[in-house]
């Protein structure tokens, strides 16, 4: 062994070949992490005093070569200036250049993902070969900074400049298949026989049958481009990349803008252009609000792990109600492996869940993300029943009925004495209380709530509640198949509202309140929308359909009448009574009609400005400004109350539900770290000057005590 470290080795294998290999101690995966970085460099010493004739690079980890960066340390890295962060990228810059310059070929065998930094080592190498497993990307762009060691240098030159922007700022990574087309890969070769044939590829390097020097060179060189060809691949698609980035994602255009300007320039001056463009990327808040958001996913993944540690997979399963959402819970479930009773009281109902699975799975057919074969089995693993007769060995079941107390109460004790005593039920309520749900069960501490949002196949967060008598067991139960359904869980603690709705209802107040004021609700919504939610919330309100947000907003009221309470009539009441639902019923407060692909397209009705002229109280001057700030700080109350509350143990976990729940702008990295970004002492001093309007604006005395020692969350 000529180099051991608790990331590197380096051994010497017959016939001279240096064989490099990333084995990072103690993780399942390999990351560039500080101590691997200072390793690389240590091993590629130790490789230039000996006398090899070719080298290969591989993983110590079976199916796995370099996931990339350790961007736990991005943060870290970040608070540099950004000279010193173009310093940072120049030395790790010079260990991989050292690598790409070492006198004889180099193959890498790439066995499993390769992304970010481990996708910049292999393409340092003359040749990669792949194992069918492997994928490759430069996912960085997702999280609003550029490739910084030689990714958007090395791959333009490797694939061709408009692959590279084609990879570059689609942050996806691709098959090895797929690389293969591309030429990122120079062969898919058996995981197993990935040594052997880059031993072959390597002598036939040495004996002079592959010209390795020519792939050299051409990474070192300027791009093979003439003036008209460079404008044609770069200013061509930078504004298309922009168009699809949008005004909050500068990372995608910066990227092209990089490539472009080092087109021309040979290796070092094209490294050097990339490192100041990474630097300045990586000093925006989107770039440390989009890391804050990965990180927060690996929290809750991590958190997830440890709380079903000892829990037993979900083998089948049942659903009660089949309308739309329990049509949506039976195809989630169906999808991913776990079969399913779906049962309901109407013939009607049942036909109405199947359509709803059906017309999915159609649509993942048409996009050919699934075959025939597994929409069938997927079809024929959703059992419709009007009898409890099948639920004896039923392990887990989710009601899905109407948001109604006395209903849901009456079926969850129906279901209890049909099923087993170990087995799990759990309500997908919205916002009643688990706790109240569970009063007339025999078995409480096998009932939680499982609140999934809709549409189901999109929206990635399940909230698993938490009643007073909930066990933990179940919890663990509850959380399991939610990751078997592919969805993120959130645990959190009994509540009106839970987490989400509960935080969502402040900043629906926030809008009946602007309304109030003559604000035109076109204009909130596109100045919301300008803020970055996918929607505003009027639309939003349409979406969710009006019915249900009216409903919603009184179990909020009579929980928090103190903020969430109102002594007249809202615009969303004479909504609701004039039977303008939402998308529902194609009237709300804008109407819709169905476009050939069937989707509703809205437009505005002059004559609900008329409707709603009741709920306006005066007229006063607003700035975009304070629309922002009206409606984002009751939202931000609300968010640190639920903390304040222990509805859930962290701000990660605040935010993370709001963003996987909600969509709420990913470049700000959800409420409490918007809050942070702000400073609590000037939204302290905004929120103020609405106290006039309610308790919603008013700080609590935790968040005085933390703007007063200028404290933030996270």
């Amino acid at each position: 062994m000529l180099y051991q470290g608790s990331a590197f080795r380096l051994e010497m294998m017959n016939g001279n070949i240096l064989k490099v290999t990333f084995d990072l101690k103690d993780q399942s995966a390999n990351v560039f992490n500080a101590q691997a970085l200072k390793e690389l460099g240590e091993t590629l010493e130790v490789i230039k005093k000996q006398n090899a004739r070719g080298l290969i690079f591989c993983s110590g980890k079976p199916g796995g070569f370099v996931f990339g960066a350790d961007v736990t340390e991005f943060l870290d890295h970040f608070k540099k200036t950004e000279s010193e962060l173009i310093s940072w990228i120049a030395s790790i810059n010079d260990v991989f250049n050292g690598y790409e310059d070492l006198p004889y070929p180099k193959v890498a065998l790439v066995n499993g993902f390769a992304l970010g930094g481990g996708c910049e080592i292999s393409l340092t190498m003359d040749f990669r070969l792949a194992s069918p497993k492997a994928a490759m990307g430069l996912p960085e762009t997702k999280l609003g900074i550029i490739p910084g060691w030689g990714g958007t240098v090395r791959l333009p030159r490797v694939i061709g400049a408009d692959h590279a922007i084609e990879w570059i700022t689609g942050a996806k990574h691709y098959k090895a298949e797929e690389a293969l087309k591309f030429g990122a890969i120079d062969g898919i070769v058996d995981e197993a026989k990935l040594e052997e044939a880059g031993l072959k590829l390597l002598e036939k390097c040495i004996s002079g049958e592959l010209d390795w020097k020519s792939r050299v060179l051409a990474k070192k060189s300027p791009l093979k481009l003439d003036k008209i060809e460079s404008m044609m691949s770069f200013d061509g698609s930078k504004g298309f990349v922009a168009a699809l980035a949008g005004p909050n994602y500068p990372a995608p255009v910066k990227s092209v803008e990089a490539m472009q300007k080092a087109a021309r320039l040979d290796r070092e001056g094209a490294l050097k252009v990339e490192g100041e463009t990474f630097a300045v990327c990586a000093k925006t808040k989107t770039a440390e609000c989009l890391v804050q958001v990965f990180l927060g996913d690996q929290y809750l993944k991590k958190v997830s792990k440890k709380v079903t540690k000892d829990a037993v997979p979900t083998q089948h399963a049942a659903v009660l109600g089949a309308g739309i959402m329990g049509g949506g819970i039976a195809f989630q479930s169906a999808s991913m492996g776990v079969g399913v009773l779906m049962k309901d009281i109407k013939h009607e109902q049942l036909d109405l869940g199947m359509s709803e699975a059906s017309k999915l799975l159609n649509k993942e057919l048409e996009r050919k993300k699934i075959s025939p074969d597994k929409m069938a089995k997927v079809i024929s693993s959703i059992t419709p029943t009007l009898s409890y007769a099948d639920f004896k060995d039923t392990q887990f079941v989710v009601e899905a009925v109407v948001e109604n107390e006395k209903i849901k109460k009456s079926v969850l004790a129906d279901v209890e004495n049909v099923t087993s005593e170990n087995t799990i039920l759990a309500s997908n309520t919205s916002t009643i209380s688990i706790t109240k749900l569970a009063e007339g069960l025999k078995r409480p501490e096998k009932f939680c709530g499982m609140h999934f949002f809709n549409p189901v196949h999109r929206m990635p967060l399940v909230e698993i509640i938490r009643g007073a008598k909930t066990s933990q067991e179940t919890i663990a139960q509850a959380v399991n198949y939610a990751n078997q359904m592919g969805k993120t869980p959130i645990v959190v603690n009994d509540c009106a509202g839970f987490l989400v709705n509960r935080i969502l209802f402040p900043y629906f107040n926030g809008f009946i309140f602007l309304v109030e004021d003559g604000v035109d609700f076109q204009r909130i919504d596109k100045v919301m929308e300008k803020f970055g939610w996918p929607m505003g919330p009027a639309y939003l309100l349409d979406v969710v359909g009006i019915d249900t947000g009216f409903h919603a907003s009184s179990i909020m009221a009579n929980a928090f009448p103190d903020r969430m309470g109102f002594t007249h009539k809202t615009v969303l009441e004479m909504m609701f009574e004039q039977k303008r639902f939402g998308q529902k019923n194609n009237l709300g407060f804008y109407e819709y009609e169905i476009d050939k692909k069937g989707k509703p397209v809205k437009k505005v009705n002059p004559a609900v400005y008329e409707m709603i002229k009741p709920a306006v109280k005066r007229q006063i001057e607003v700035t975009d400004e304070e629309i922002i700030m009206r409606m984002m700080i009751p939202m931000i109350i609300e968010a640190s109350r639920c903390l304040e509350d222990k509805i859930v143990e962290s701000a990660v976990e605040v935010d993370m539900g709001l963003l996987l729940g909600l969509g709420f702008p990913p470049f700000r990295a959800g409420a409490l770290k918007y809050a942070d970004s702000i400073g609590l002492k000037n939204l302290e001093a905004a929120s103020q000057k609405f106290h006039e309007i309610g308790k919603l604006y008013e700080f609590t005395p935790f968040m005085k005590g933390l703007a007063a020692e200028n404290k933030t969350y996270y």
